[in-house]
């Protein structure tokens, strides 16, 4: 073992653990810290024994067993505690010294740490890791910003833990400045929970809707997962299904309907309300987290308010056809929503994200890993200045031979009585993007009426504005236009 790490690692949980092991299974020495000291002993005894790891009992021990420039990772829950340790760490390095934090940080706090641990003449990187436990250990997709002085120090490291693709390029590359790591971290889980809103919605209509049991949806699931749909999410809903229970029934039916979130899918939904970007499906997939954990209101609803039986009497082979389009349509939009809530961000925060790099990133080690995002980033490669993915050619192609099993299933699930938000969403997304007039118009005249908030005609130029006084009643007078 070396007298000095290469990195030191602070957080010995699940995540931290298995990077570690990541890290030093790739060449690199890893010193350890953990708050509680009897984790780093018990690490230092049992997976980490015989290996180039570390373990140090202090703040301070861990950074004097580090070489210079230092680079400290923490693998801890963000907020308070983060701060702490980061107020901890400062005055026991040095300037040019690196803090990382890899934690699910909300990207404005990032902004914050990385001014201030750079005003003590440090650097900082806030760093998105994504895969779970598997991918730790064995190759994650790893989404850094901060400071751009950070990135060639830890680049090796971070660039040979990384999962990588066909061709051995990593799921790892410099974001952009501040919090654009923890931003695209942000989409990525926002897009997570879109995808599997949308699989839930799938078996829904498959269990409810066509009467399938499990067996039949893991048969369907794998035939998916061998096509188009080929995911991580798709793969791992294939097998869940086909695991029973000690009793042969399958698990997946005895576990509570209530679903938990850690607040990353309603960041990114709250980022793209304050930047005016229409994140539907989204928005629907954390609303109905939210929704199915109301369970006992919903147990008392189920019985006091009737709906529609769920009857099917068509062609099954034909509608699963429908589903998988229905599927695949909805999960174009959702990318589609998320790159560009990205374009809005870079755009107001002064970022220059590489939007078929992101995909790239996010092609291998991560929980949305599909080989749709190779298409994805064909399309940025095309076209640097796509503005939205249901124009490029080939998701444009897909999304309009879709439209009519996907129509078809969101009309089947809502004449059943099955809520399909993420679904219905999509769809209404499509129209009204190909819409060249919405009913916008009348939603002026309405502000206009009630509030003198003026409007815009079609027969004159845009940005002259009108009021009209509806009831002869009002004045000439007009409110300032503005947009919020």
């Amino acid at each position: 073992m070396k007298a000095l790490s290469d990195i030191g690692l602070i957080g010995l949980a699940v995540m931290g653990e298995n990077l570690v092991l990541n890290m030093e299974s790739k060449g690199f020495q890893v010193s350890v810290f953990n708050r509680s000291i009897d984790k780093v002993d018990n690490f230092i005894a049992g997976r980490a024994k015989g290996k180039n790891i570390k373990g140090t009992h202090s703040l301070k021990e861990l950074v004097q067993s580090l070489e210079r420039p230092r680079k400290v990772m923490l693998m801890i829950k963000a907020g308070k505690a983060l701060d702490d340790n980061i107020e901890s760490l400062i005055p026991l390095l040095e300037p040019g010294d690196i803090i990382i934090d890899g934690g699910n940080t909300h990207f404005p706090d990032t902004d914050r740490r990385t001014a201030y641990v750079e005003s003590k003449g440090l650097l900082y990187i806030g760093t998105g890791v994504s895969g779970g436990e598997e991918g730790a250990l064995l190759g994650p997709s790893i989404m850094p910003g901060g400071s751009t002085k950070a990135w060639p120090i830890v680049k090796p490291i971070f660039q040979a833990i990384a999962a990588k693709v066909e061709d051995g390029t990593p799921c790892c590359d410099w974001v952009g400045e501040n919090g654009a790591g923890h931003f695209v971290k942000m989409v990525h889980n926002g897009i997570e929970y879109g995808d599997m809103q949308l699989i839930n919605e799938a078996y829904h209509i498959m269990k409810d809707v066509l009467g399938m049991n499990a067996d039949e949806m893991h048969q369907v699931f794998k035939e998916w997962n061998e096509g188009p749909l080929d995911s991580y999410l798709i793969e791992i809903t294939r097998d869940i299904l086909a695991y029973k229970d000690e009793d042969g029934s399958p698990l997946v039916e005895k576990i509570l309907d209530t679903a938990g979130q850690k607040g990353t899918g309603k960041w990114t939904a709250v980022s793209a309300l304050d930047l005016g970007i229409p994140l539907t499906l989204i928005g629907e997939a954390v609303f109905s987290r939210c929704l199915s954990a109301i369970k006992d209101e919903r147990v008392i609803a189920s019985k006091a308010i009737k709906g529609p039986k769920p009857s099917f009497n068509g062609d099954k082979k034909a509608f699963l056809k429908d589903l998988h389009d229905a599927l695949f349509a909805s999960k174009v939009v959702s990318y589609a929503q998320g790159y560009a809530l990205m374009a809005a961000a870079a755009k107001e925060y002064g970022w220059n994200l590489n939007y078929g790099g992101i995909a790239l990133m996010w092609r291998g080690g991560c929980i949305i890993r599909s080989v749709f995002l190779g298409k994805i980033k064909e399309a940025f490669d095309k076209n640097t200045n796509l503005t939205n993915l249901l124009l490029d050619p080939f998701f444009k192609e897909i999304v309009e031979k879709a439209q009519a099993g996907w129509r078809n299933v969101v009309a089947t699930s809502i004449m059943n009585g099955i809520p399909t938000p993420a679904f219905a969403t999509a769809l209404n997304y499509f129209d009204g993007y190909r819409s060249e007039r919405l009913p916008a118009n009348l939603l002026q005249a309405q502000r206009d009426y009630f509030g003198a908030h003026t409007y815009e005609r079609i027969d004159k130029p845009r940005g002259e504005f009108f009021h009209t006084n509806w009831t002869g009643r009002g004045g000439t007078t007009a409110s300032s236009t503005y947009n919020v």
